[in-house]
């Protein structure tokens, strides 16, 4: 079994369990604020981290980058567990496998527009800095470890499948424990990105509504120590796949989906009907969510209690799975014992064309401690994880 022994989140929501739990689960308050700061001229919802970062000057210049800013500020949460692992096991036994999309591409940004200005690049910029390889880097080294790092890109379903890795390294004895989650940090390239395929909401996102209009982009790190030492959650199930069916159109039979999620339940060792709730991809764009939520009614049905936690914290893309993984790990804690349910935000107008889902809305508990969580993570090119964790205290 992968126990996931203690998490660490740094989100639009705010930093530390606690507060972000307060504000998921309590307040049911989104994080997204309106900005132009990486969409000039245009002001698009976005969920920033307003928190303030850790210091990055003792670092090699390759690993400067706002993106590993935010990796220390979660590391910073995660760091005695971690330490504690490593006394505990040996720093050769101790992996990192991390998800990420973007690193340090922002780093890139402005050093291009100071070269357009300037005439050349500033020297506090190198090229290592947008390395996708940077994040799992800079958690070795900060923390000293001597087991696999390495980085999962594949874009919104990256580090869902870095803790699919993570446990993989524990199963197949490789590692003891592992450090593993994910970050990405906002960039005008992503915002550029999506903008151009018509994917981006002016609008808080509406996710399964008729009147939904696309995604807010995010940003945010969850990191979390997995290992074999028991815990009150587990990673007990995984699965993956991939649909080969559009480089950023998902198969709009979900057929994919279906296969992430089937084989994240056999893994587990669990039916269908023992799902307490499902943490949806739920993007908000047209094709993600008429996908999803017809593979999620195909084999759940329409009782289990589903949200979309994106109107929150923005699409977080690659830190995405980590992130969500986090809002179950916090709904599976000893202090929810009414089985309080990661909400769902929206307008209340459901798309008549997509199957009837039971939406936990703002308030929604099980009336007990939530036992078996899943987590979708759909990503282009038809990348799919999905992530079952289970309750076991």
């Amino acid at each position: 079994m992968q126990y996931l022994n203690d998490c660490a989140i740094v989100c639009a929501l705010g930093s530390g369990r606690e507060e972000v739990a307060w504000r998921l689960l309590e307040e049911a308050r989104s994080g997204l604020r309106v900005s132009d700061a990486y969409s000039p001229g245009r002001e698009l919802p976005v969920g920033c981290v307003d928190v303030a970062l850790p210091r990055v000057d003792h670092l090699p210049l390759p690993l400067r980058s706002r993106n590993n800013q935010l990796a220390l500020a979660a590391l910073a949460q995660l760091r005695p567990a971690a330490e504690a692992a490593i006394a505990r096991y040996g720093a050769a036994r101790v992996g990192v496998v991390i998800g990420t999309s973007t690193s340090g591409v922002a780093a890139t940004e402005a050093a291009l527009a100071a070269e357009l200005a300037d005439g050349a690049l500033p020297a506090g910029f190198h090229y290592g800095q947008q390395e996708m390889g940077s994040p799992a880097e800079l958690i070795a080294r900060e923390l000293g470890t001597g087991g696999p790092a390495y980085v999962h890109s594949s874009a919104c379903s990256s580090s869902a499948k870095a803790l699919a890795s993570a446990a993989r390294l524990i199963r197949m004895g490789l590692c003891d424990a592992v450090v593993t989650g994910g970050v990405d940090t906002l960039c005008a390239f992503t915002v550029a990105g999506f903008s151009a395929l018509e994917s981006v909401s002016p609008a808080p996102c509406n996710p399964l509504g008729a009147n939904r209009k696309g995604i807010n982009l995010g940003e945010g790190a969850a990191l979390f120590l997995m290992s074999r030492e028991p815990a009150a959650v587990a990673l007990c199930g995984w699965g993956e796949s991939s649909d080969g069916h559009h480089m950023s159109a998902p198969d709009p039979a979900g057929g994919g989906a279906r296969i992430a999620m089937r084989e994240a339940l056999r893994r587990a060792g669990i039916e269908p009907g023992q799902i307490d709730y499902i943490n949806l991809h739920g993007t908000a764009t047209v094709q993600n969510d008429a996908m999803e939520s017809r593979a999620v009614a195909e084999l759940f049905g329409g009782d289990v209690a589903v949200s979309s936690t994106k109107p929150f914290t923005g699409h977080t893309l690659g830190a995405a799975g980590a992130v969500e993984a986090a809002f179950c790990w916090l709904a599976m804690q000893d202090d929810n014992p009414e089985g309080r349910l990661p909400p769902h935000l929206w307008d209340g107008a459901p798309d008549p064309a997509l199957p009837a889902l039971n939406v936990a809305l703002p308030g929604a508990r099980l009336g007990r401690p939530l036992r078996w969580a899943l987590s979708n993570s759909f990503a282009f090119g038809g990348s799919n994880a999905t992530l079952v964790f289970g309750r076991t205290a």
